[in-house]
């Protein structure tokens, strides 16, 4: 798991469990130059081969399953991609950056495994900073600001915690005017919350019950493509 990105469930989504039996079904959902599509999207969504560069460009994905500009059957191509494997996995369509990724689903319990709670706290205030706030990047000093005062001991310490984010690819360095470090979400890291974690994750900071459709307002996550927005997975 540690080669694939992920997408973090609630603890009490069904363990992901044998994601690859799903690979045998998807003929049925895809024409032979999509199935390769598929797969060439999923090879480029390892960390470990695409380091920093991520999935596929659109341009990329079209040419593979020789469309041009065709909204309607690239669309059509990334839903039906979702039918076969949402169980499993999902593939969204980051237009924003213009990368298409493979995500495998998990339950939050196991990403514990790569991700402990002060990465994910650093990287849902990064989410916060630019998916909601819309701000293009995030500097080191309001890490600082936001997790403790500016100290030796406090800096590595988000710093040690940045660099697991990097490892996976849902965070990278971002190149500014000012000589302060910068980071910016990836695709990997403005898509690994799914909706119902963000929801629980709400629902829990503010102590009521939240209905999903004012999660996806306030998380800016309306007209998601990929599937996003619909997610079989929520509850």
């Amino acid at each position: 798991m540690n080669k694939e990105h992920m997408e973090l469930e609630n603890e009490e989504e069904i363990t992901n469990v044998n994601p690859l039996a799903t690979l045998q079904s998807i003929k049925g959902f895809l024409t032979t130059e999509e199935e390769l599509a598929f797969m060439q999207i999923l090879f480029s969504s390892s960390a470990t081969i695409r380091s920093g560069n991520f999935g596929l460009s659109r341009k990329e994905v079209e040419k593979i399953i020789g469309i041009t500009d065709d909204d309607q059957a690239f669309f059509s191509f990334l839903k039906r991609v979702n039918q076969a494997v949402s169980r499993y996995m999902k593939v969204i369509y980051d237009e924003r950056r213009n990368q298409v990724v493979v995500l495998m689903r998990v339950p939050a319990k196991q990403a514990k495994t790569l991700l402990n709670k002060q990465s994910l706290a650093i990287l849902m205030f990064i989410f916060y900073h630019q998916e909601v706030l819309q701000n293009e990047y995030t500097l080191f000093s309001q890490l600082i600001n936001s997790f403790g005062h500016e100290s030796l001991q406090v800096t590595r310490k988000i710093q040690a915690n940045l660099d697991p984010l990097k490892k996976i690819g849902a965070i990278e360095v971002y190149d500014t005017s000012s000589e302060e470090e910068a980071y910016q979400l990836t695709s990997i890291g403005a898509h690994l919350f799914s909706n119902s974690f963000l929801r629980r994750y709400t629902e829990f900071s503010q102590s009521n019950q939240l209905h999903m459709d004012d999660i996806l307002r306030f998380f800016k996550r309306y007209n998601m493509n990929g599937g996003t927005s619909n997610d079989s997975m929520e509850t």
